[in-house]
């Protein structure tokens, strides 16, 4: 099951085709730094990714990073609900001198929670800042619940690629089938 979203607006151009199976990974975006931790994060979910954006970032990457993650939490909303899934993942990641833990809940409520500071404003010409931007959108759009600590930092780029992993592997592990429902309420989400 692919699937595709689209977000056009006046401030970016957002198309995606998501597959919950590993597979080809292509990121095609004017922020290098956030094609890079795209690709981190489909690589350790096990998903197969097109995603091509482009945008206003003579402004800054704030918008195309936002809307990233609409799209990328509106494709995970489609496909969530649609079979039991183990519902709960976490990660403690590793990275280098950086050490990162993420955990998340599909749990049809939108809520990000980020705790920890980068040690630089940023990363070449990326904002540090919109780290927590993208997933406050992902978990918007997919409502879960997604719980982000940075334990230790050596450096920004090793910290936000240790959250970009982990988010990925903490997904892997609650997108997985579920032998029972994950609710004792007899409704999910």
């Amino acid at each position: 099951m692919t699937i595709n979203i689209e977000r056009r607006s006046g401030e970016t151009s957002v198309s995606l085709a998501l597959h919950p199976l590993p597979g080809k990974i292509e990121i095609d975006t004017p922020s290098g730094f956030l094609g890079h931790m795209l690709e981190l994060m489909a690589h350790n979910a096990g998903w197969s990714i097109s995603l091509k954006a482009s945008g206003d970032t003579d402004v800054d990457f704030h918008h195309l990073v936002e809307d990233a993650g609409i799209v990328l939490g509106t494709a995970l909303l489609e496909w969530y609900p649609s079979s039991p899934r183990n519902r709960y993942g976490w990660c403690a990641m590793p990275m280098d001198g950086s050490l990162v833990m993420v955990a998340v809940d599909l749990s049809g409520r939108g809520v990000s929670v980020f705790r920890g500071d980068f040690l630089s404003s940023s990363c070449g010409s990326f904002d540090m800042e919109l780290v927590p931007e993208f997933f406050r959108a992902f978990a918007r759009e997919a409502r879960i619940t997604i719980h982000i600590r940075i334990i230790e930092s050596d450096n920004s780029h090793h910290t936000s690629e240790a959250i970009f992993k982990g988010f990925g592997k903490a997904m892997a592990q609650a997108m997985a089938p579920g032998e029972v429902s994950p609710s004792t309420k007899g409704i999910w989400p």
